[in-house]
């Protein structure tokens, strides 16, 4: 399938190389996918071909690699056309800005903090810690956009963060996971909608955000339009998270092309390239094939 205009903002690489790139995940435990599903850039790069995916931004793997960000930036540097990439540091280490420095200086234009997920299921409470606040300082000054994997219950954190950085774009992965099961007008999730008044607010639309759209009570045709109406399209952007969500990819495409036609044109050119150029204005300046 020809490359189109549509860029995903959420995916990861595992390299088959656990010599150069070895192994360290956080907490000791391997996430599933990473083990099962490992996907290098070159796989990444013919999975985004098959399903018309112009540039990824690609997530460091934080259950496969800790904070070494090597695997990421290596790949990012070689297919500069395609990817941007999306690290994460220890925000509590000594060095924790020599990190974010490594790390941007090697070409990567994001970064990610990563406070729950598959193997850390609970909400860590050191979001928004006072210690943290000099790496803050330092994507404020860069206008760096900063992904947070959290749930619902890091909302009061989230906010101490909005306040105070009010430059630093901020990316909700997975929309921090809202509960849409109850339908409209989505009481369980008015938490999520009151965040619209932040116009440094974005939220990654994920393939467990098109799935969730259309359980329980809810159904896309109704949360999409009211999540649009909140935040503007111009503040939220697709992500398959790939390979972590099965694919191939042109499912995953497909699925939310699927769901979000509820939408205007405009909208969904937003959604599907846009935003992402807005965040990472990187990939407003390379396009093709590498």
């Amino acid at each position: 399938m020809p490359v189109t205009d549509i860029i995903d903002i959420h995916t990861h690489v595992i390299s088959p190389d656990t010599t150069r790139y070895p192994l360290a995940p956080l907490g000791g435990k391997q996430s599933d996918w990473s083990r099962t599903r490992p996907t290098s850039a070159e796989d990444l790069i013919a999975a985004m071909d098959e399903a018309g995916v112009a540039q990824s931004a690609v997530v460091h793997a934080s259950t496969a690699y800790g904070y070494d960000n090597s695997y990421l930036a290596d790949s990012v540097a070689r297919h500069p056309a395609r990817f941007t990439g999306v690290f994460s540091i220890d925000m509590f280490a000594a060095d924790a800005c020599a990190q974010f420095d490594r790390w941007t200086n090697a070409g990567l234009s994001g970064m990610r903090l990563f406070t729950t997920g598959s193997t850390s299921p609970g909400q860590a409470d050191w979001l928004s810690d006072p210690k943290t606040f000099p790496v803050w300082e330092r994507a404020a000054a860069m206008h760096l956009p900063v992904c947070l994997q959290m749930r619902p219950e890091g909302v009061p954190h989230l906010l101490r963060l909005l306040a105070r950085f009010p430059s630093v774009p901020i990316i909700l992965d997975h929309l921090a996971r809202p509960d849409l099961s109850d339908g409209p007008p989505y009481a369980a999730a008015q938490w999520l909608f009151a965040l619209a008044e932040y116009p440094n607010l974005f939220l990654k639309l994920t393939s467990r955000t098109v799935e969730e759209s259309a359980k329980g009570a809810s159904t896309s045709g109704e949360f999409f339009p009211r999540i649009v109406a909140a935040f503007g399209a111009d503040r939220i952007a697709w992500g398959s998270n790939f390979p972590a969500h099965a694919g191939p990819m042109s499912r995953l495409l497909s699925e939310a092309q699927h769901r979000l036609a509820c939408l205007d044109a405009a909208d969904r050119a937003a959604i599907f390239a846009g935003t992402a150029r807005r965040l990472y204005p990187v990939l407003a300046k390379t396009s093709g094939r590498s």
